[in-house]
């Protein structure tokens, strides 16, 4: 299954200067293809009605959206993927949700990249590639050659540090795409970030 867009934006609505809703619409409006929805700390009724919203916007563009963990929610709004936080998820997700629903792991080691490959996975976020301000003392950077070799297990969305600067050398490293949190979400404005980093 092929990925839908080589950016995935991940939401933080704590770093964002308007409501979540308002900047993921400018992020779709700059470009954006593909939405994950993590900010697992809200409320569940919140969240539901978040998500509610943005299976619609993503939608009306022809998007995908991916939620963060709650297969139940995914399954709710017809999202297009579930992000999963370890391989051994993988398994009772798809029996829930079926082959059409993109199934992804949050991968930190090249050990965590082939056991979500063993499980089933479409795809890893590998992190953090880089140092990231959005999760400072979060592990040791991997680098773009641990990249590279994660990349010839299976596809991977390179995620942590990743700027219009460095996705290029994710890219170059085999990343099928990259996800940004902290510079979409706490950038003044999205208009000329998301083409770039595109």
């Amino acid at each position: 299954m092929s990925l839908p867009a080589r950016l995935l934006v991940v939401t933080d609505r704590h770093g964002c200067p308007e409501p979540l809703g308002d900047r993921v619409a400018a992020c779709l409006a700059a470009g954006a293809r593909w939405i994950w929805l993590r900010d697992r700390d809200l409320p569940a009724q919140e969240r539901a009605a978040l998500a509610e919203t943005l299976a619609g916007e993503v939608a009306r563009v022809g998007g995908a959206l991916t939620i963060g963990r709650d297969v139940d929610l995914a399954a709710r709004v017809g999202a297009s993927g579930v992000q999963l936080g370890e391989a051994s998820a993988v398994v009772p997700a798809r029996a829930r949700l079926g082959r059409g629903v993109l199934l992804g792991v949050s991968a930190h080691s090249l050990a965590e990249v082939r056991a979500a490959r063993e499980a089933g996975a479409d795809y890893v976020t590998l992190s953090p590639i880089f140092l990231t301000a959005s999760k400072p003392g979060y592990g040791p950077a991997l680098g773009v050659g641990v990249l590279r070799e994660a990349a010839g297990v299976m596809p991977v969305v390179a995620l942590g540090g990743v700027d219009p600067g460095t996705a290029t050398s994710c890219r170059e490293a085999g990343a099928a795409a990259v996800a940004v949190m902290g510079a979409v979400m706490r950038a003044p404005e999205v208009g000329v970030l998301v083409p770039a980093l595109l």
